[in-house]
């Protein structure tokens, strides 16, 4: 009778297998495989002492063959995964039938690979199973973790680097009484980040007051800012107060102020530097209290630039710069808000201990959120009212989530009709690079190396057709 046998490398802290199986030299094979790609990998040639090392060793990935005496690869699974459900268990089988892979999968297998092993296909299986671990252990940590930036700014939930900058800004200004533009691409919360500046302030007694400069048809957002007397104009049948009046001892919020009509820009300036505002129709001037909070998600730089927006208006609001982030450069904040959205649709679709899958996960990582935290709160809305478990499936997201594939610039080309000349790559190269940060010209200057003038020389010949073609591989929609 032959003795069973465990072997390998020493555990390591990361990327550590258990490969089982009942023949000796298939655990070599295995180990050889795994060891070449990085893996550390211990072999065992028994189910029962396999059992033991998974009770004594935190393996990331336990490889097994199905057929072998006294316990099989299947139950060993369905063993391995009662004592460590977290770990994922590939199934090796010299039997490549459909029955063999509904059995595995109903014990829980994450995979199974057919004999004989082909190593590429080994690597890629385990790699793809500790990327699932990695992401259901991530997901469990999220469920259980408290923040503390979300305990320091419980609006604006986000651990990621670029949102902790946001959040030592936000305490740093919020005592001053400076005037703060808030920019960032639409749906990235700019409103929440102003509220949370005025609820650490000196006048979070006071109102929060809020307007869309966008959303206000341009005749009206003058009377809007700063009331009208009755009879001021046609539908003027009342006085109005003004909002810069009803913000007294409070803040004002001028959301996308980069849209203001160009003829109310002198008189918000004058209000801004007077410190008083004249309702439209009236000859008095009424004194106001309120600190000015204003954000945008244009380029206001660029705008003054091109003489939509006044440059001395510019600099009385920008005095602190506060820049959102897009999502798509948040990393693990992608999770923390899906979390924070799943506890608040759950208890609103009447859904509780709702959770996201391992796959569910990785597609919400990967896609690129156009639409930043909005669209991603509509996403888990959707998904949730969609779930069919207590657990949010890849089915339940989104067709446009669930079909996204990564953006990939190819420089290279293989075939003749591909190559291209240095001057068209360029172009194909600025723009891609335009589009890639949201059409802000002045990050993308900086990220080319180029200063913002040479940028606008370059786009007006693309624009002009005067370099390359005027179409081209990741062309924003307008320059």
């Amino acid at each position: 009778m032959r003795h069973a046998t465990c072997s390998g490398t020493r555990a390591m802290t990361e990327r550590r297998v258990l490969a089982v199986d009942d023949e000796q030299e298939t655990c070599d094979l295995l180990k050889m495989s795994l060891e070449r790609e990085g893996f550390s990998v211990t072999t065992c040639t028994s189910a029962e002492a396999a059992l033991e090392l998974v009770g004594a060793v935190d393996f990331d990935l336990v490889i097994t063959d199905l057929s072998m005496p006294e316990m099989g690869g299947l139950e060993l699974c369905e063993r391995v995964l009662g004592t460590r459900p977290n770990v994922p268990v590939v199934v090796i089988t010299g039997q490549g039938s459909l029955e063999t892979a509904i059995g595995a999968m109903r014990v829980g297998a994450y995979d199974f690979i057919t004999k004989p092993v082909d190593p590429k296909l080994l690597a890629v299986a385990a790699t793809r199973a500790l990327r699932h671990k990695g992401l259901a252990d991530e997901v469990k940590r999220l469920r259980t973790e408290v923040a503390i930036d979300e305990i320091t700014i419980p609006s604006v939930v986000g651990a990621s680097a670029a949102m902790r900058r946001v959040f030592t800004l936000v305490q740093r200004v919020a005592d001053s009484e400076a005037g703060v533009l808030i920019h960032g691409e639409t749906g990235t919360g700019k409103e929440l980040v102003a509220r949370a500046i005025h609820d650490r302030g000196k006048r979070k007694e006071g109102p929060f007051v809020a307007i869309n400069c966008a959303a206000v048809p341009a005749s009206l957002i003058e009377s809007e800012l700063f009331g009208h007397e009755r009879g001021a104009f046609t539908d003027a049948k009342v006085q109005r107060t003004g909002l810069f009046v009803q913000a007294d001892g409070g803040t004002l919020f001028l959301d996308e102020i980069g849209e203001l009509p160009i003829e109310v820009q002198p008189k918000l300036l004058r209000a801004l530097q007077e410190r008083k505002v004249r309702p439209v129709g009236s000859n008095r001037e009424i004194p106001f209290d309120a600190r000015v909070i204003a954000a945008t998600n244009r380029v206001l730089e660029d705008e003054v630039y091109e003489r939509r927006f006044r440059e001395d208006l510019f600099y009385r609001i920008n005095v602190v710069k506060i820049d959102v982030p897009p999502l798509r450069e948040r990393g693990g904040d992608v999770l923390h808000l899906a979390r924070h959205f799943l506890q608040i649709y759950a208890e609103r679709h009447g859904k509780h201990e709702i959770d996201l899958s391992p796959a569910a996960a990785e597609k919400l990582i990967s896609y690129s959120w156009p639409g930043n935290v909005r669209e991603l709160e509509n996403c888990i809305d959707g998904a949730v009212a969609l779930a069919r478990s207590s657990r949010i499936e890849i089915d339940d997201l989104p067709e446009k989530v669930k079909s996204f594939r990564p953006e990939r610039f190819v420089v290279s080309a293989n075939q003749p009709e591909e190559i291209v000349t240095i001057d068209e790559l360029e172009r194909r190269y600025i723009l891609r690079v335009l589009s890639l940060v949201g059409g802000n010209k002045s990050r993308a200057a900086q990220v080319l190396g180029f200063d913002r003038r040479t940028l606008y020389r370059k786009l007006e010949r693309y624009q002009n057709g005067t370099a390359g073609g005027v179409s081209g591989e990741g062309a924003p929609a307008r320059l």
